[in-house]
């Protein structure tokens, strides 16, 4: 089974590898695909190209592939480098403008862009806040721009779609329809997460959760207390876990440790060592941060900020 499945992913690759190959355009070069309530496109890129114009009456995610985009929006005075590994999220209406400043025939510059329309946000959305069965619904599209670097879930999801979509099979659209179901739940729970992330930032600690996470953010330098969580929150430890999946989406110690290894790569950004981020971040040794860091990135401490500083520098 796995040998045949392998053969026809390998297949369908090849023929969306020709598509690809028709080059009609060297900014923007597209192959798309439909289905309900969806476009899926491919934005291949093959010279250094500046202010190309994108935008969709609904909501557009976008993934990297390949290469390095400079995203400039200017309803909200946002001008940021997109690398891989990285989701971009435009709200309707909302216009983006693409610079391109690696691209080159040899080396193209490459973009996912799943065009998801309002109905099918709205539907996901409800179906989240039934699954809570809470009075306060915690699940509703917030219209505004999202970049974020997304989990491996999330990479892999973006690769499935892309696969699906090249299939030609009758269960097609069904499949497409629950990738994209789990696709739209993760960015309404990236949202929701973002909201309390705010909300901590300015202190509007409404909930117990709240106040965890604040205390948890002030003291990334310190072992896990979760006894001293629990009474932060106010809640029992099993109410505490459970609350905290709910908005968080992961464990308390999960959390933390992806905190710290975002804390460790804007460290890496400005030029910090690693040795001095590792005790700064409360680690006993280096390769503890160092093993953590390439789980989390898949590259070493070293190797991730010797690429930032060199693509910073192109």
């Amino acid at each position: 089974m796995f040998a045949l499945e392998s053969k026809q992913g390998i297949k369908m690759l090849e023929q969306l590898h020709k598509k690809r190959q028709k080059v009609n355009s060297l900014v923007e070069n597209r192959v798309h695909f439909a289905g309900d309530d969806v476009e899926l496109s491919i934005y291949d890129t093959y010279e250094n190209a500046e202010h190309i114009r994108l935008f969709s009456n609904n909501v557009l995610f976008c993934g990297m592939l390949t290469g390095k985009k400079v995203m400039h929006v200017e309803s909200c005075d946002y001008h940021h480098a997109f690398l891989p590994n990285e989701s971009f999220v435009l709200a309707p209406e909302q216009a983006v403008h693409i610079d391109f400043p690696t691209a080159c025939i040899n080396q193209p510059t490459t973009c996912l862009a799943i065009d998801i329309s309002k109905d099918k946000i709205a539907s996901v959305a409800e179906q989240l806040n039934q699954l809570e069965k809470c009075s306060d619904p915690q699940f509703n599209y917030m219209p505004e721009l999202v970049h974020n670097e997304h989990n491996s879930q999330t990479q892999q999801l973006l690769m499935r779609l892309m696969h699906l979509f090249c299939e030609n099979t009758p269960q097609r659209d069904f499949y497409i329809d629950l990738a994209l179901n789990e696709l739209v739940a993760r960015l309404l729970q990236q949202q929701s997460r973002d909201l309390l992330f705010k909300q901590v930032a300015k202190y509007e600690l409404t909930t117990g959760i709240h106040a965890a996470v604040e205390y948890m953010q002030r003291n990334l330098d310190e072992q896990l207390d979760v006894d001293e969580l629990c009474k932060i929150a106010c809640m029992s430890r099993s109410k505490f876990f459970d609350q905290f999946k709910k908005r968080i989406g992961t464990t308390p110690q999960n959390w933390l440790n992806g905190q710290r290894m975002m804390s460790a790569r804007k460290r890496l950004e400005r030029g910090e060592s690693v040795t001095s981020i590792a005790f700064t971040l409360g680690f006993n040794h280096p390769s503890q941060l160092s093993r953590g860091f390439k789980k989390t990135f898949k590259q070493t401490p070293k190797q991730y900020q010797t690429q930032f500083l060199q693509t910073k520098t192109d």
